[in-house]
């Protein structure tokens, strides 16, 4: 493969009062040094033109390191905030991780979770940029399944994105978004959904706007040329946004305006529609991902499942929301107001400390049950009370005792077995085995380990019986994909309560795995010393979303 790096910025006056700053940036990577190239990713700039036309300031970038990239980027940044329309095309190979996407330069090779802000550019950048154009930003990302090596943490794609209020973002194959740069979204009159509804091959997300038109009509086709041209740029934003919001600051500036009746026939229809309205509400509350994160665990906590918790608001967190809210008197619009955020955060709260207090007094019961139970048994010392305890309290409070005084148990009846017998046992611990077991209990079936033995064979056993449970277990462990900082969290959250989980450094051992099962039957769950969601949303339950004044 060439390298070629190319990167042109055009500043163009704009057609009229109206157009006068429309901004775009179209970074167009086909050609890359260490990857596969992207079929139709050069098609991008053939949208510079129409653009031009259409009456924005285009920066152009034809196969750009990540440091041109930054560059080009840095053009589009000046005057960000006074833009009216924001147009951002990449087309080129993205990366994802479980909290991130990265569109990535020509010169990107291997990268990893810990390089990707080196190779390219975060999406999370490219978007809060966009939303400086709230109603008149749209980001479009173009890409196909070309190969590329990736390191650790990351993976082909573009992954969840937090999408700004006001921004829109399509998302497919390369050469159909250079299509759509090129061909739909200069043409005036056409509002986003209706431009969006052309390219069903791609994925929209985020704002579309229904109402208004992305490009307005000429003064003298739409009927405006009679309004001020302040106004006339005021109204296309108005439309743009399309919420009640938006409408009702249009009147409070242009009380007898031109578009005066539309606008209150809009707010009229908005409030007419409940489920808009609601969506409208929650989008102002502009939740972070954290906090959206932390509904979930709330409705997880009081039962209702959002289907992973992630921060994103899908199918599954709008049926959870849906649901607890007819469970609370309120309309069940599937979106979140203020008020009830906080009733959620409260009542979850609540149920945090009553699963924590009952948590508490089912341990002190089993507690009193362990050491009454070893008073009985493995308190006087003696190899059948000892193993008596084990049996029935493998993690229990005194099990590392036990253990070690049957250690010294069998350490002394060694120093006494004849030679043949101790290196009969010595293979069959061994080996460690069912059969290896019974081959010395074949050969000494009244000697000194005999007991020992037979206990080993029925605790292998049982082990093998539960083998598969716990596989199933640790797969659904693994497939939460927990992060290091969330199993420092969970050892953290043990250690706290006393059931001592050892080294808290996010490595799951047999003392942490012994912890996990303690706190699962405080709580009356299924105690495989794994972590699943329930697990994991009642050890780490207790924070409460906090909102800005």
């Amino acid at each position: 493969m060439t390298f070629r790096a190319t990167l042109a910025i055009a500043l163009v006056a704009a057609a009229g009062p109206a157009m006068a700053d429309n901004r775009a940036l179209i970074l167009a990577n086909a050609d890359y040094r260490f990857a596969a190239d992207i079929d139709g990713a050069e098609d991008a700039l053939a949208a510079d033109e129409p653009l031009k036309d259409a009456g924005f300031s285009v920066v152009v970038g034809a196969d750009m390191s990540a440091e041109g990239m930054r560059e080009a980027l840095a053009e589009l940044i000046v005057d960000r905030d006074a833009a009216e329309r924001i147009v951002i095309l990449l087309a080129g190979h993205f990366v994802k991780s479980e909290r991130g996407t990265w569109f990535l330069g020509t010169d990107a090779r291997a990268p990893d979770l810990a390089s990707a802000d080196g190779m390219g550019l975060p999406l999370s950048t490219v978007l809060e940029i966009a939303s400086g154009a709230p109603g008149g930003a749209i980001v479009l990302l173009g890409s196909d399944q070309a190969r590329i090596t990736l390191g650790t943490g990351l993976a082909p794609g573009i992954g969840g994105l937090d999408i700004p209020q006001g921004v829109t973002v399509l998302s497919g194959d390369a050469e159909e978004i250079a299509a759509f740069a090129a061909e739909d979204l200069p043409k005036p009159g056409f509002s986003l959904s209706a431009l969006a509804t052309g390219r069903p091959d791609l994925d929209a997300r985020g704002y579309l706007g229904a109402l208004s038109s992305f490009l307005p009509m000429p003064a003298t086709e739409a009927g405006e040329a009679d309004t001020t041209s302040a106004e006339r740029a005021f109204w296309q934003v108005t439309r743009g946004m399309g919420t009640v919001a938006s409408y009702e600051a249009y009147l409070a500036r242009y009380p007898s305006g031109l578009f005066a009746p539309t606008a209150r026939a809009e707010i009229a229809r908005l409030k007419a529609e409940p489920a808009r309205l609601a969506e409208e509400v929650e989008n102002a509350l502009r939740l972070t991902r954290d906090q959206r994160r932390e509904v979930q665990r709330n409705l997880s906590l009081m039962g209702f499942d959002p289907r992973g918790i992630d921060g994103i608001f899908g199918r599954g967190s709008r049926t959870a929301i849906t649901n607890w809210q007819k469970a609370n008197g309120f309309d069940a619009t599937g979106f979140l107001t203020r008020d009830q955020i906080l009733q959620l955060s409260a009542q979850a709260g609540k149920k945090a400390a009553e699963l924590e207090a009952e948590a508490a007094a089912r341990r002190a019961e089993e507690e009193r049950q362990d050491r009454l139970y070893w008073s009985q048994t493995g308190a006087a010392g003696d190899e059948a009370g000892l193993r008596a305890y084990l049996k029935r309290y493998p993690d229990g409070l005194f099990a590392d005792l036990a253990q070690d005084r049957l250690d010294v148990i069998e350490e002394n009846r060694r120093q006494t077995a004849a030679a043949q017998e101790r290196a009969a046992w010595d293979r069959a611990v061994a080996m460690n085995t069912v059969a290896g077991y019974r081959d010395y209990l074949a050969a000494f079936p009244d000697g000194a380990f005999a007991d020992e033995a037979r206990e080993q064979i029925a605790a292998l056993i049982e082990e093998q019986s539960g083998a598969s449970e716990r596989e199933k277990a640790a797969a659904a462990e693994a497939a939460l994909n927990l992060p290091a900082v969330a199993k420092n969290m969970a050892e953290l959250r043990l250690d706290q309560l006393g059931l001592k989980p050892g080294r808290v450094d996010g490595v799951f051992d047999d003392d942490t795995r012994r912890a996990i099962r303690r706190f699962q039957r405080s709580r009356g769950l299924n105690a495989t010393g794994y972590l699943d969601q329930e697990t994991v949303v009642q050890l780490l339950s207790g924070g409460i979303i906090r909102f800005g004044d």
